[in-house]
C-alpha cells in the first residue's frame, strides 16, 4: 500500500538530491568544452567564501527570524476571531484565506505595483495619509534597508491564512467541556485562553512553525520577479543563489553545491526544532 508513496518520493526527492550531491563534487558547467572532473569538496570551499552565499543565508536567517512569529502570531489571532458561531463567518474566513490561493508570481506583480515609487505609488501614498502628509514617499524595492522589510510584509500577508486554516482546525477540536468547566470555576478569558487553549494548541503551533520555518527558507518567488536579488545583495537567498548559478551562469556544480548545503542547513535547523520541543514535553 506504501508502494506509490515511497516510489514518488524515491524518484522525486531522493534521486533528485542523489544526483545534485554527486554533481557537487564536479566542475560541471554547460557549455564548457572542457571534460568533467572529479574536484572533491572545492565547489563547497568556493561557495562558503562568496560573500553574496553568505549574504544569503544571512537574510535567510532574517527573514524566517522575522516571519516565523509574525505570521504565526497573527495567524492564532485571525483564528481565534473567526472561531465564532456568527452568520457570514465563512466568508471572512475565505476572504482571509484567499491569498493563499493565489499564484505567488502574480501576488509578487501586484505588490510591485503597490510598493510603486513615488507620491502616486499605493503603499507611498497610505503611509502619506496615515502620517498626515510627514511621510516622504521612498522606494520600497531599491532601497536597501526597505527592500527585505517589503518582502517580509508580503510574505505575512499572502502566507498568514495558511496558518490560520490550521490553527482554526485546532481550535475547533478543543472540548468545549473544558471552557464549561473554566467557566463554572469562575475562570475569565484570559485565563481560558492561558490555560486551555494555548496548552490544547501546542502541537498544532509547533506544526505551524516548523511548515513556516521551512517555506520562510524557501523563499525565491518574490524574490525573482520583484528583485532579482537587489539592490545589491539586500534581498538575496540561499535559492536565489542556486538558481543564479545553475542557469543563468550555467554552473551547474555551484549550484548543486549550493542547493546540497541549503538542504542539509535546513535539517539540521528542523531537527534542533524538534529537539527542543522534545526536551520541553521532557521537562513538563
Amino acid at each position: 500500500m506504501a508502494a506509490p508513496a515511497l516510489t514518488g518520493l524515491f524518484l522525486f526527492v531522493v534521486l533528485p538530491f542523489a544526483l545534485a550531491l554527486v554533481l557537487s563534487f564536479t566542475n560541471l558547467r554547460l557549455g564548457s568544452p572542457l571534460p568533467i572532473q572529479f574536484w572533491g569538496f572545492e565547489q563547497y570551499r568556493r561557495i562558503w567564501l562568496d560573500p553574496s552565499f553568505r549574504q544569503a543565508l544571512l537574510n535567510n536567517a532574517l527573514f524566517a527570524l522575522v516571519v516565523v512569529p509574525i505570521q504565526t502570531t497573527l495567524a492564532l489571532g485571525l483564528a481565534l476571531l473567526l472561531n465564532r458561531p456568527l452568520k457570514g463567518m465563512a466568508v471572512f474566513r475565505t476572504l482571509f484565506f484567499m491569498p493563499v490561493v493565489f499564484p505567488m508570481a502574480l501576488v509578487s506583480v501586484i505588490w510591485t505595483i503597490i510598493y510603486a515609487p513615488g507620491a502616486d505609488g499605493m503603499m507611498n501614498a497610505f503611509l502619506k495619509f496615515m502620517t498626515l502628509g510627514f511621510w516622504q514617499p521612498r522606494d520600497f524595492l531599491h532601497d536597501p534597508a526597505l527592500a527585505l522589510p517589503a518582502l517580509m510584509l508580503l510574505s505575512i500577508w499572502q502566507g498568514v491564512g495558511f496558518q490560520m486554516v490550521i490553527v482554526l482546525a485546532g481550535l475547533q477540536s478543543i472540548p468545549i467541556s473544558l471552557y464549561e468547566a473554566a467557566r463554572v470555576d469562575g475562570s475569565d478569558r484570559w485565563n481560558q485562553f492561558r490555560y486551555i487553549t494555548l496548552p490544547q494548541l501546542r502541537n498544532t503551533l509547533i506544526f505551524v512553525v516548523l511548515v513556516t520555518t521551512i517555506l520562510s527558507f524557501r523563499l525565491f518567488d518574490s524574490v525573482r520577479i520583484m528583485t532579482n536579488g537587489g539592490p545589491g545583495d539586500a534581498t538575496t537567498t540561499v535559492m536565489n543563489e542556486a538558481i543564479k548559478a545553475a542557469f543563468d551562469q550555467q554552473k551547474m556544480a555551484k549550484g548543486s553545491a549550493i542547493t546540497v548545503t541549503f538542504f542539509l542547513i535546513v535539517l539540521v535547523i528542523t531537527l534542533l526544532q524538534r529537539l527542543l520541543v522534545q526536551e520541553e514535553r521532557t521537562i513538563e
